[in-house]
């Protein structure tokens, strides 16, 4: 660990991930952002287009993707990750944290000379310590992984059904029709359903614990009339009693500082603004239900991100990260 700033670029900074990442790094007391790139928005000012960032800074977007510093938050669209590194000969090292989909699976973990791994604190956190490069975790991806791994690693893990809704936000700033106010407002849908992309990072997780064969899971997401935030329940048979699974869950994230089993039911608004992921488990005959809820932004996404980069270079876990929730 060392006092002298950690000297970051963002690229891709215009939409939300990138924005919340912002947020964060700009009051990160380790952190010194030196640009923030967009294609669409080179020259304005940040708070221009950020507004809830008016006041907290003077840079400009930019159009250089500059190489001179410690790490990159790429927070662009699936694709352009490996697209942009392919095509650029970056120094050594440059340290890499990738917020898309394109180096989470091992299959494609790789890009020239570099390896990504994958950046879920409470599974890999040695090996994210000593990483150059970090692919960071989907947001469905997290919340259901982290209602399953203490099972998994127990070897109590069996056929799981999941449901899933997630904010707006979690599409992304593109418009879309099932984006607008009027469509979204008031309206549940599901989609993708039982084809999530964010199925093969969590089989893969389950996998690395469990061997060749994880535990079948089976996943339908819904799109909510709300801003941000995920709520998941997930469904195993369990053959224990609640207290033992409560114990199980406890001990497996006693030395995790976001992720937290509650002893009362979870909502979201304990979540949002927050870099947590909030767990509670009922019990019915032999059914296990886990229900996790975080911010899609934050844990999800930018908080994760951060989270990753502190303990790539040796800070505390939680630096720049202390945030409360919006409750009221």
């Amino acid at each position: 660990m060392t006092n002298t700033p950690i000297r970051i670029g963002i690229i891709g900074g215009a939409g939300y991930t990138g924005g919340e990442l912002l947020r964060i790094v700009l009051q990160h007391p380790q952190i010194e952002t030196v640009f923030i790139h967009s294609k669409s928005n080179a020259g304005r000012p940040i708070a221009s287009v950020h507004r809830d960032l008016s006041g907290d800074t003077n840079l400009l977007f930019s159009t250089d993707y500059q190489t001179d510093v410690d790490v990159w938050f790429l927070c662009v669209g699936h694709g352009e990750a490996q697209e942009l590194l392919h095509n650029m000969e970056l120094p050594e090292t440059l340290r890499i944290i990738d917020l898309s989909q394109d180096f989470r699976l091992a299959t494609r973990e790789h890009q020239g000379n570099r390896r990504f791994v994958y950046g879920l604190p409470e599974l890999n956190r040695p090996a994210i310590q000593s990483a150059k490069n970090i692919a960071n975790p989907g947001c469905f991806a997290t919340a259901i992984q982290l209602s399953l791994l203490p099972l998994a690693q127990a070897g109590k893990l069996q056929t799981v059904h999941v449901t899933g809704i997630t904010g707006a936000t979690g599409a992304g700033q593109s418009l879309q029709a099932n984006q607008h106010f009027a469509w979204r407002a008031n309206n549940i849908s599901a989609y993708k359903t039982l084809n999530h992309q964010h199925l093969a990072e969590i089989n893969q997780s389950l996998g690395q614990l469990m061997g060749q064969s994880p535990a079948p899971v089976y996943f339908i997401p819904w799109r909510g009339d709300f801003t941000r935030g995920i709520f998941s329940s997930a469904c195993t048979p369990f053959e224990g009693s609640l207290e033992e699974a409560n114990q199980l869950f406890g001990d497996f994230y006693n030395t995790h500082p976001f992720t937290h089993v509650s002893k009362e039911p979870i909502d979201l608004k304990q979540v949002v603004n927050t870099n947590k992921c909030l767990l509670f488990l009922e019990k019915q005959g032999n059914q296990l239900v886990i229900h996790a809820a975080l911010d899609n932004l934050l844990k999800g996404a930018s908080g994760q991100a951060v989270q990753n980069m502190n303990l790539m270079f040796g800070l505390d876990e939680t630096s720049g990260l202390k945030l409360k929730a919006t409750y009221f």
